[in-house]
This record gives structure tokens, C-alpha cells and sequence, in this order.
């Protein structure tokens, strides 16, 4: 990877203050997707920490699919997604998790996974973790195990690592604040 990735790829997101609500500053990913050869970069960059650990790459709806399955096809791997209550049309396995107010949900269908996979979950953003450990806990609910998360990004001062504990976590672009 080449060092300076994670200073192009923070010149490349846009920040958006006061989205979705006040006092929030979100980090917009959308301007980095117009750039093919940083995308390119970035998703062969995540997959890297992972070496040959994983046969199934899980990407978390909706962002985690534009990062999760060029990485599948890049590795030549199969893409799993994660998905929204709802949106899967066959029997499902369904996770719920906490949000700042009220729930939401993950699931995905009951033969996703071979017995044993070795699954690498990767998504846009890692905030406060909620999503992950809910995807983490999906994935092994469906028979396969978690070898680490990838992310684009990782808000530092939330507790999203933290909840993630004894699993691998990689992430390209840090924000320790609101810088």
C-alpha cells in the first residue's frame, strides 16, 4: 500500500457539517467514488492486512457494497450482502441491534455461507460499532467464522474499535476528532 493513500483518500471525502442533524460532521464518501483509481486503490488496500485469511467477503448494506464486492472480485472470492430486514427474498438469519434512538436490523439468507467460511466484513465507516458486532454475530449465527473487519474510514474518538475487542479491525482514513 502506498503510504500516502490514507492523506489522498482524506483530500478525496468531503465533510459535510450539520448532516444528518446538527453537530454532526459527516464524511461524505461519494466524492471519493468518482475516482476510479482511488477506489481501485482503496479496495485492494483493505483487503490487505487479510492476506489469504478470508474466502467470503461480507459487505454491510449499503456502502459496504460498493467496497465489499470489487474486493470479492479482485480476490476471487464470493460477495455476500448484508442486508436490511426486508430486502432478501429467501429464508434469513436476522440480527437486531441498538441505535442512539431505537433498532435496526441485519440479515442475510440461511445458505449465504459455506460451513467454515472464513468471512472478512468490511463496510464504509466504523463509528460507534453497533452495525459490526451486529454483522459479526450475524455471520457466525450463518455457520461461518470472522476473520477481521475493513473499513474506508474509523472515527477514533467513538467506541467502535473498542466494541469490536478481540477481532482484527483495518482502516484506511483515521479522524481522531472533528478535524
Amino acid at each position: 500500500m502506498d503510504p500516502k493513500l490514507p492523506e489522498r483518500l482524506r483530500a478525496a471525502i468531503r465533510n459535510v457539517p450539520d448532516f444528518p442533524k446538527p453537530g454532526i460532521l459527516f464524511r461524505d464518501i461519494t466524492t471519493f467514488l468518482t475516482q476510479p483509481d482511488l477506489l481501485r486503490e482503496a479496495v485492494e488496500a483493505m483487503g490487505e492486512p487479510f492476506a489469504r485469511r478470508f474466502d467470503v467477503v461480507a459487505g454491510i448494506e449499503s456502502r459496504g457494497f460498493i467496497l465489499g464486492a470489487p474486493l470479492a472480485v479482485a480476490r476471487g472470492v464470493p460477495f455476500v450482502p448484508l442486508r436490511k430486514p426486508g430486502k432478501l427474498p429467501a429464508a434469513v438469519y436476522r440480527e437486531s441491534y441498538a441505535l442512539e434512538y431505537g433498532t435496526d436490523a441485519l440479515e442475510v439468507h440461511r445458505d449465504a455461507f459455506a460451513p467454515g467460511a472464513r468471512v472478512l466484513i468490511v463496510d464504509d465507516l466504523l463509528a460507534t460499532g453497533g452495525t459490526a458486532v451486529a454483522s459479526a454475530r450475524l455471520v457466525e449465527t450463518a455457520g461461518a467464522s470472522v476473520v477481521g473487519f475493513a473499513f474506508l474510514v474509523e472515527l477514533e474518538f467513538l467506541p467502535g474499535r473498542a466494541r469490536l475487542m478481540d477481532r482484527e479491525v483495518f482502516s484506511l482514513v483515521r479522524y481522531a476528532g472533528e478535524e
